[in-house]
């Protein structure tokens, strides 16, 4: 399996070994557009890898805080009372990059920006930038995402 995030198109298309289609999503990237400077709010470009999965198991809208659950399930009425948070929600593909000075070690690591494919409580805004670097996806879509790959898996991500 491969993954390809394309930022224009606000896309994830997930291919098999042979290069065959499996699935396409819908995501939300940055708001910010495209970058690899950490602090920036952006997303990284390039080639990366899932370094982890993390949430199996866990209840749909479970929230994770440095990516533990935090014993939350999200409602709307959890929002209200924490309009500022970023959520992180259901599960979490963790990004690594692949490529020594863009992506990966120094202030342009992907990693240690915590840059992961997560699931989101904008789900009306999935297909419209405005995640904090991220890859946001509607919740049912992060649950069968989670489910077709392993850790290891490639991710490239494109203008």
């Amino acid at each position: 399996m491969k993954i390809e995030i394309n930022i224009s198109g606000q896309s994830l298309v997930l291919y098999d070994a042979s290069g065959k289609l499996v699935r396409s999503y819908a995501v939300s990237t940055a708001l910010n557009g495209s970058g690899e400077e950490a602090n920036s709010n952006c997303t990284p470009r390039g080639k990366h890898v899932i370094r982890a999965k993390i949430g199996a198991g866990q209840p749909v809208n479970t929230v994770f805080v440095r990516r533990r659950p935090s014993g939350e399930i999200y409602t709307p009425e959890l929002g209200l009372q924490y309009p500022d948070r970023d959520w992180i929600l259901t599960r979490i593909l963790w990004l690594s990059g692949r490529e020594p000075g863009y992506n990966r070690l120094g202030s342009c690591d992907t990693m240690r920006r915590y840059i992961y494919i997560h699931g989101t409580t904008e789900e009306r805004g999935v297909g419209v930038a405005r995640s904090h670097g991220c890859i946001n996806m509607l919740n049912k879509d992060m649950l069968e995402l989670f489910e077709l790959v392993e850790v290891g898996t490639a991710v490239n991500i494109v203008v």
